[in-house]
């Protein structure tokens, strides 16, 4: 007898981009894993009627609405995943905690930290995951545990930039990210966030920062570019640039890591790939190690395609979902989730304090250990 796998009926709130990124990874997320759910794509919801019901209709949704609020108390609903604008997240979760979903919820998780923190205490106890979708790029993956095996040894330097361009285009001057009321920030929020995630995956807690905030389009409400120095708790240095205006630079989101025995290199524009430097190479033969992350043997691999056929953005939400619904029927905590989204939201508040105050701040011990394993 085949073994029968639970439905799970999900709603999802916002249709844009990220509205497409999720329902894609809904609907493949059985194609390439085998996860222990089936996700039946139930409701869309949006705020114009004719645009939903277009996209519920491309997506393969069953019921379109405009009414989030009546949407997230559906009976017949079993998760719960938002990518509305930002300044919707927190009364989406909360409700959504509150008629006992599952919470799924785009970055950043909230508009400042105490909503966050209310959005994590409401869902205490419930499966959520916030969508920090890089952790799951093959080459990232593989990299934590590099680090994790010794790679690089102590670590000295953290260095990540968050590169766009978009934010000088005039066709994009009306949307909701460029306003304060629905964005919270700017390039912070937006891009900063998504580096700040894997800093504390990769190299740990975060302890004092200071930083530099600009704003360069006449009349804008958010910050179009921000600089920060930070310390970590393991002894090594940071800085982090993120900016919407990096004329000539599509989608670069970097790190490097350097230390007492080696370097890691990574660039999301180039995201199958990652430079490994091992210092104990010997002399004649050091340098960097151009590694392609497909396999065999590397994160997700077994999943995708066959070694050396590329994957793209796309699958790192697949990837995403996977770990997800596994986690979910262990009944084991998944990361990241509310908790982890909160003390990157708890280093944006610290970034913008340090650059209205022009000081070093210091940013509280976090509650709990962050440099999971996943």
């Amino acid at each position: 007898m085949a073994k029968q796998i639970k439905k799970l009926n999900v709603a999802m709130i916002g249709h844009g981009f990220m509205g497409r990124a999720h329902s894609n990874a809904f609907r493949q997320v059985g194609c390439f894993f085998d996860p222990p759910y089936q996700l039946q794509l139930k409701v869309i919801c949006g705020r114009n009627r004719g645009e939903v019901e277009a996209f519920a209709a491309k997506w393969g949704w069953e019921e379109a609405q405009t009414d989030w609020q009546s949407v997230v108390v559906k009976k017949d609903v079993d998760v719960v995943d938002i990518c509305a604008p930002n300044h919707l997240h927190a009364p989406i979760a909360i409700a959504a905690a509150k008629a006992g979903k599952i919470v799924l919820c785009e970055k950043p998780l909230a508009m400042h930290v105490t909503e966050a923190e209310q959005m994590a205490n409401a869902a205490r106890g419930a499966p959520n995951l916030v969508w920090f979708n890089y952790r799951r790029v093959p080459a990232i993956a593989f990299a934590k545990q590099l680090i994790d095996r010794g790679q690089v040894g102590s670590p000295y330097h953290y260095r990540a930039t968050y590169l766009q361009s978009w934010g000088g285009d005039p066709d994009q001057a009306g949307v909701w990210r460029f306003r304060r009321s629905e964005a919270g920030s700017g390039a912070m929020g937006d891009l900063l966030s998504h580096s700040l995630d894997l800093a504390l995956l990769l190299n740990g807690p975060i302890t004092e920062v200071s930083s530099l905030i600009e704003t360069f389009m006449p009349g804008r409400e958010v910050d179009d570019a921000v600089l920060t120095l930070a310390r970590f708790a393991n002894g090594s240095i940071g800085s982090f640039e993120a900016t919407r205006l990096a004329t000539g630079c599509q989608n670069r989101n970097y790190f490097e890591i350097h230390g007492s025995d080696g370097a890691i290199r990574f660039d999301l524009e180039d995201l199958n790939r990652l430079e490994v430097f091992d210092r104990n190479d010997t002399a004649d033969i050091q340098g960097a190690h151009n590694v392609m992350v497909t396999g065999p043997g590397h994160p997700y691999s077994s999943h995708f395609w066959p070694p050396g056929h590329i994957i793209g953005y796309e699958h790192t939400f697949i990837a995403t979902l996977s770990d997800f619904l596994n986690c979910l029927s262990k009944q084991e905590s998944f990361h990241p989730n509310f908790d982890d989204a909160v003390e990157v939201q708890k280093l944006m508040d610290a970034i913008q304090s340090a650059a209205q105050r022009k000081t070093w701040v210091s940013i509280a011990a976090p509650s709990s250990v962050l440099r999971r394993s996943s």
